[in-house]
């Protein structure tokens, strides 16, 4: 079976010249939760960020057998979901109705379809009552559920969470990650809540300086306590 994402020899530097990841290969299968974890720093979010072309480095990325190119950007960017770390920063619209429908009108979907395909989204995060809701008024909860809902309108094959928990009370926290348990998709999940990943992730890889130190079984990984230690993670 081929990966559905894999990595060749990724390098990136800022503009500043620093060196934030150095030489990365990493395979995901179809259907695999992977957590990515590591201290501040450690490049978790900007690998995130290069694997649906927000950032480009150094090296090869194919997603769904496609080479990730400036050709292939629209349709990758389609295959992949990408979640940002903080709601706002995904919602803009007035109403959670018009969130969740930019991406289908911008697909030039049908208005039939746009509404099938938010209700569909919606329903699969729990939110469909909040339809005529403003964003901006609801719980940090909700507004990540309809962030979510976004992105699933758009049909990925793949989901990329940065920080999912971040800023959620206990119980949100919970219904997030029974959330993320339901769906389907493929996940790369990059987080500092090693509960959250020993509950949802399969495969767990820790970066440190820009390089993967560890990657395999989460629940082995997480029982090294030398290495989590040494590495920011206890």
């Amino acid at each position: 079976m081929e990966p559905i994402i894999e990595i060749c020899d990724l390098s990136f530097s800022y503009p500043d010249g620093k060196l934030v990841l150095a030489n990365i290969n990493l395979k995901v299968m179809q259907g695999e939760k992977i957590a990515l974890v590591g201290a501040n720093g450690a490049g978790k979010s900007t690998l995130l960020y290069q694997v649906n072309g927000i950032l480009t480095g150094q090296g090869k990325i194919h997603v769904g057998g496609m080479e990730l190119t400036k050709h292939n950007l629209g349709y990758i960017r389609a295959f992949v979901g990408l979640v940002f770390q903080n709601p706002d920063d995904q919602l803009f619209s007035s109403t959670v109705f018009e969130d969740v429908a930019y991406g289908p009108i911008h697909q030039g979907l049908e208005k039939q379809v746009v509404r099938a395909t938010v209700e569909q989204a919606l329903k699969a995060v729990q939110m469909g009552e909040l339809t005529h809701r403003n964003p901006y008024h609801l719980s940090s909860g909700e507004k990540k559920r309809i962030s979510i809902a976004t992105v699933l309108s758009m049909k990925p094959e793949i989901l990329v969470f940065d920080e999912p928990t971040a800023g959620l009370d206990p119980r949100g926290r919970r219904e997030l990650i029974e959330l993320l348990l339901e769906l389907p998709q493929t996940m790369l999940i990059a987080t500092h809540d090693l509960d959250m990943v020993n509950l949802l992730a399969t495969r767990t890889v820790l970066l440190a300086g820009g390089k993967i130190i560890a990657d395999g079984d989460t629940k082995l990984i997480l029982k090294d306590q030398n290495l989590l230690t040494m590495h920011g993670l206890r």
